[in-house]
């Protein structure tokens, strides 16, 4: 029978920790939410239903992956850290529709291990927690996985997510902004005090919910067009012209070239990287590559 308290319940954290002698591992981002009600609100944003199969990362002791599994038809979750792998077996096992792989996220092939599991093309949610010191590296590793996702609702701190709804020209806009632009409209879904986890963290956090879309201006390679993007903005207080010039400039021929680019762009090239669309750096993409500059 499954416990009829929650993992979340603070109390049951508390004692689980104290059974399996654990604490929170900095190296790993480790903070333990204790709030059911956030939770629920989590589950409820990513519309988990009975036909879903859910990603989730860094499980920790379970308190998500519970909730999700109550209502998911399959729960993949993946944990870096070897010591809870062996907690979740046990916090988890009266759940027979969760497995935990052992490995890091980041260095995975996402898109094979679903093929391999559920079949070619399975659609997923993704739901996590995310460790706040490479929050950036896992959203950047989801959205060019090349995965059929329904929605992805994750966790990190409240400044991050402030970036990913960010309007050029904020101090908030940059590469993040731009990638995620393209695959998805971001919503800034719940706010999360630091008093809802255990430890504390000394930052707020915030959900985001990701639901894809597909791109005004599609591109054949968008990593490309992101190799771009990082460029511009490898030196944020520079100008653009000061950026492409690093990447696209090897001798006055070229340098002719992106200047001729950027007037039939109309594109000021004192400006910074920063006041460029999504649209507007597309189309720099676009023509940067025509002329055989990237």
């Amino acid at each position: 029978m499954v416990d009829s308290i929650d993992i979340a319940n603070p109390v049951r954290t508390q004692a689980i920790l104290n059974q399996y002698g654990l604490h929170a591992k900095k190296k790993f981002g480790q903070n333990f939410l204790t709030d059911s009600r956030i939770l629920d609100e989590i589950v409820a944003a990513a519309e988990v239903g009975p036909d879903d199969v859910v990603i989730e990362i860094g499980p920790g002791i379970g308190a998500l992956t519970e909730q999700l599994a109550k209502r998911a038809k399959q729960v993949l979750a993946f944990e870096i850290d070897p010591e809870m792998v062996k907690v979740l077996s046990e916090t988890l096992a009266p759940y027979d529709n969760i497995e935990v792989l052992e490995k890091d996220i980041l260095e995975v092939d996402l898109k094979a291990i679903l093929a391999e599991k559920f079949g070619a093309g399975q659609a997923v949610k993704i739901v996590a927690n995310l460790p706040y010191y490479i929050t950036t590296p896992i959203l950047t590793k989801l959205l060019e996985a090349g995965l059929d996702w329904e929605n992805i609702v994750v966790m990190m701190q409240k400044e991050v997510a402030e970036r990913l709804a960010a309007q050029p020209g904020s101090k908030q806009y940059g590469v993040l902004t731009i990638m995620v632009d393209y695959f998805a409209k971001a919503e800034l879904a719940i706010k999360v005090p630091s008093s809802s986890f255990n430890p504390s963290p000394k930052v707020d956090s915030a959900v985001v919910k990701l639901t894809p879309t597909k791109p005004e201006i599609p591109v054949e390679d968008p990593n490309q067009l992101f190799k771009l993007v990082k460029g511009c903005f490898a030196h944020r207080r520079k100008s653009l012209w000061n950026n492409l010039k690093q990447i696209c400039v090897r001798n006055d021929a070229d340098k002719e070239k992106v200047e001729q680019v950027l007037a039939e762009l109309a594109i000021n090239p004192g400006i910074r990287a920063e006041r460029l669309s999504l649209k507007e750096m597309t189309e720099l993409y676009q023509a940067l590559a025509k002329a055989s500059l990237l």
